[in-house]
């Protein structure tokens, strides 16, 4: 065998049989698997059930057609897609990712009608979409909106614009948080780096603007569109930011730390024990934590590019990009380089970018202040930027606007085409309180020497501004209120007084808007309250500021109910002011607190009850209470035009300006005479004035008349409403006439005013006399000695009172509530005074009343007898009331005995002839 043939051998190859399967192998992977259907129904909708517009075409058929090549075919669908959502809305959030994802896709489409019917959706889209939902999907359209700001093509970059004004409008909280890529596509629009030859060793780049000459519009107007939209974008991230300020006049902080929480105590629940009393730690202040450690923030892990402008490095950063940027603009606009001749005179185009150059800055200048370092960036912005703004901004300040008026050709100035004159509009105003606030801003009380040229300037722009402002609106306002209280406080010295008399010049003129009139209010107030926390050595009041003080209450009494918001504003400097003791004010409310608080057409009385409640509260602090105050005082309290809360809290503000409040020490001297304390505190329980009470005796019959023939007073039923009033005040003038050390004494002055004022009238309201009997029943002691006129008019007052209590009709539901309180007043009276008892038993002569008031008579003996406090006046009196049972049944001889009678009989047999003390027995009486 030769040695190829052995080869062989080793290696042969196994054939197989045909149409036999090849055998498996010991090491063969298994590879079978086994599947199930997955089934959703939403996939397995067809398209026919999707709302479709006129064109018969669906969300995916508009959606695909995005992608074709023809502009023509993604103009129509954008247009559809705008159609389809107008008519199905609920279509939107079924396919909210891939409508947003296609529309933004197109930001950067080549063709500009494909371009603008994008915005048009875009905007259409904003109107239906919530910021919460659009959240999540918001990277992709800043990431397309950011490539189309830095496109190659001007056409697209124009659009862009567009799109930003869409969302920032739409949502500029989410526009905000991506604000450091943003900015520099900002600074893009408008400019283009350029490596500095001298600093070509640091390897900086320097920004320089741009100018392209292929663009639809002129540099200008350019760089205004974009500065424009900037100014817009950083309004957005101040707004956004945690702590926002208005614009102009600004609430400065003395302490961040010190934020006072109002805390509003109810001391009547604390003294009836409803509500337990909270201790508040550090007086509602938040407490400060000495120790040197802090926690470290959430925004300290984030990266500077995720801070945005909220680190101060990205910050300084952008200002020292984007300032040299608005200084060059600011020159190309400057009126030296349009016309030297024209001085500071500007064009309407000019005029725009400047002011947006200066709203930039601005904003900028607002932003620095939200960091903690704050006077670190102040002296970082002046130290680079003062000398430029001083040479650039100052030149030509102030400003004024330009008209340019093209004359006809029948004009005999044919050469010259353009006449220039300055404007008599406001319009400049702006630019000017803008360029001030921020220079104002860079000046302080240690560089006042330094700046006094400049800052020269800026107050005689003001002063003058001011001093001829009957046109400003709001905004103006409050910017130049703003400039004006910086001012203050860098130069707080005699030279701020023409700044407040150019302010109060202001002030006078009428017919100002409210708005005005309220950041002037607000303006005067806080300079008020900054000079009085001066220390007395160094105060010196301002006579301007006096003088306004002075003019506040007399403005209060005019106003009226015609601007409520406007009263609110001044009844709270007022009171400010007089809780500090201030004399000129003090001295004008006390001339017009007449007119304040008349009771007919007064302030208290027409404004709401907020208002009513700081008016009554300006009551403590009036130097002196003559008798006619105290009159309208008391009018006031009981004709139910302020609460009868309020009406209390006035009691109790007398009250403590009295002589009877118990101070140790005199506080004020004469300010409440005790014969007018005592005339408010009798006027006010009677409820009714002298005229009503006589205009009263000529009313007869029902239903405002409840009329007995067993007494001689008649009730007249007041409502419900002034019933349950009178009454509250009631209870607070006994508490005070309780309080009052010798009760014998008020007792006998309480005495004189009834016998003297209601003493022999006919008609008496139905409040009134369970006012008097709760007053006799609160200060009657053993030492108090009572006439016998006032005896029967009390006695008189209980039957006519009780005799109502008796009729009243089960319907009446109004008079129903009055029986409570009345019957307790009558019952008291009674159980106090046994004569009251007795006289009012001898007055129920049965033989001269009508048959239909029997059964009134014996219910009233029924309830009087089973009375417990009354039961042993009752059976004193026994033999009365045995004469009254005698006369009853002699009238109603020879008739069926009725019920009522029937029950007498009973309550007489069980409460009194069954006492060990009654003389016989009940059937000696008939």
């Amino acid at each position: 065998m030769t040695k190829k043939r052995k080869r062989q051998e080793d290696f042969q190859k196994v054939k197989f049989k045909v149409g036999k399967k090849k055998p498996k192998l010991e090491n063969a992977t298994d590879t079978t698997f086994k599947t199930k259907a997955i089934q959703i129904p939403e996939q397995l909708k067809e398209d026919g059930v999707l709302p479709t517009q006129n064109r018969k075409l669906n969300i995916k058929d508009l959606l695909s057609q995005m992608h074709h090549y023809s502009p023509g075919v993604k103009h129509n669908a954008l247009l559809g897609l705008k159609e389809l959502l107008s008519q199905y809305p609920f279509v939107i959030d079924a396919h909210l990712s891939s409508i947003i994802s296609e529309v933004a896709a197109v930001f950067t489409d080549k063709d500009s009608s494909v371009r603008g019917a994008a915005v048009h959706l875009l905007q259409f889209l904003a109107s239906k979409i919530r910021a919460e939902q659009i959240a999540p999907f918001f990277p992709l359209v800043s990431a397309h909106l950011s490539s189309a700001m830095t496109h190659i093509s001007e056409g697209i970059q124009e659009d862009s614009l567009k799109v930003l004004d869409v969302l920032l409008e739409a949502y500029p909280a989410l526009l905000t948080d991506r604000s450091i890529i943003l900015l520099k596509n900002f600074v893009e629009l408008i400019s283009h780096q350029q490596l500095s030859k001298r600093l070509k060793s640091r390897d900086k780049l320097s920004w320089m603007l741009s100018v392209n000459p292929n663009r639809r519009v002129t540099s200008q107007q350019w760089r205004l569109n974009v500065l424009t939209r900037l100014k817009k974008f950083l309004q957005a991230v101040v707004d956004g930011s945690s702590d926002t300020e208005d614009e102009g006049l600004q609430e400065q902080k003395d302490n961040s730390h010190s934020v006072r929480n109002p805390v509003c105590i109810s001391w009547k629940l604390h003294a009836n024990n409803q509500q337990p009393i909270q201790l508040f730690e550090n007086g509602g202040l938040r407490p400060k934590i000495n120790s040197s450690f802090r926690l470290r923030s959430l925004t300290s892990v984030m990266d500077s590019a995720e801070k945005g402008l909220s680190s101060a490095e990205n910050l300084k950063g952008f200002i020292e990009i984007i300032i040299p940027l608005l200084i060059e603009c600011w020159i190309e606009a400057s009126p030296a380089q349009s016309a030297p001749i024209l001085g500071n005179l500007l064009e309407s185009e000019s005029q725009q970018l400047m002011q947006q150059v200066l709203s930039i800055i601005h904003l900028l200048w607002k932003l620095t202040k939200r960091h903690d370092e704050t006077y670190k960036m102040e002296l970082w912005l002046r130290m680079n930027y003062l000398v430029d703004f001083k040479h650039h901004f100052m030149r030509h300040f102030p400003y004024s606007l330009q008209d340019t008026v093209k004359h006809k050709k029948k004009d005999p100035c044919k050469s010259n085409r353009n006449c220039m004159k300055s404007s008599n509009n406001i319009d400049h105003l702006l630019l000017n309180l803008t360029l001030c606030d921020i220079m104002v801003s860079l000046a302080s009380a240690s560089t006042l020497q330094t700046d006094s040229g400049w800052l020269d300037m800026i107050r005689k722009f003001v002063t003058d501004t001011l001093q001829d402002g009957s046109k400003l609106n709001s905004k103006q306002v409050n910017r130049l209120l703003g400039v004006t209280w910086r001012l203050m406080q860098i130069q707080q010295n005699k030279a701020t007084e023409p700044l407040i008399k150019a302010v109060y010049t202001l002030y006078q003129q009428r017919n100002l808007l409210f708005p005005v009139r309220t950041l002037l209010l607000k303006f005067f107030s806080r300079v008020y309250q900054k000079e009085d926390l001066r220390t007395q050595r160094i105060r010196s009041r301002s006579k301007v500021l006096s003088r306004w003080l002075a003019g506040l209450p007399q403005q209060l009494a005019l106003l009226g109910l015609r601007n409520p918001e406007l009263s609110n504003q001044l009844i709270d400097i007022i009171h400010s002011a007089a809780s500090r003791s201030n004399k000129e004010l003090l001295q004008s409310l006390q001339a017009t607190a007449a007119r304040i608080y008349d009771p007919l057409e007064g302030t208290l009385v027409l404004l709401p009850a907020e208002a009513q409640r700081r008016l009554v509260q300006l009551v403590y602090f009036l130097p002196c209470l003559p008798a006619s105050l105290l009159a309208c005082l008391s009018r006031c309290c009981i004709m139910g035009r302020m609460s009868s809360e309020l009406a209390a809290t006035l009691i109790g503000i007398l009250h403590m300006r009295s002589s009877f409040a118990g101070w140790k020490c005199q506080v004020q001297d004469n300010s409440v005479n005790d014969v007018d304390y005592f005339s408010f505190l009798f006027s006010t329980l009677i409820g009714f004035s002298r005229e009503e009470l006589t205009s009263l005796q000529g009313i007869r019959g029902k239903p405002h008349i409840s009329q007995t023939q067993l007494s001689p007073i008649r009730l007249y039923l007041t409502d419900l409403d002034q019933f349950l009033h009178h009454w509250a005040v009631t209870e607070v003038i006994c508490h005070s006439l309780s309080t009052i050390p010798s009760q014998s004494q008020c007792f006998d002055i309480l005495q004189t005013g009834i016998c003297k004022y209601l003493v022999g009238l006919v008609v008496i309201p139905d409040s009134t006399a369970g006012s008097v009997l709760c007053a006799i029943n609160k200060l009657l002691d053993q030492a108090c000695i009572i006439s016998e006129n006032l005896h029967r008019f009390l006695a008189s007052c209980c039957y006519s009172l009780l005799y109502f209590l008796l009729t009243i009709d089960r319907e009446d539901a109004e008079h129903l509530q009055k029986r409570d309180m009345l019957w307790r007043s009558c019952i008291s009276a009674l159980a106090l005074l046994p004569r009251l008892l007795r006289l009012m038993l001898q007055s129920l002569q049965v033989s001269r009343i009508c048959r239909e008031e029997l059964p009134v008579v014996a219910q009233l003996l029924r309830l009087l007898m089973q009375h417990g406090q009354l039961r042993s006046h009752m059976i004193t009196n026994e033999f009365l009331v045995q004469q009254i049972i005698k006369d009853i049944m002699t009238l109603k001889s020879g008739e069926v005995q009725e019920q009522w009678l029937t029950d007498l009989h009973y309550c007489f047999n069980i409460y009194l002839a069954s006492h060990p003390q009654t003389p016989g027995p009940i059937n000696s009486v008939y």
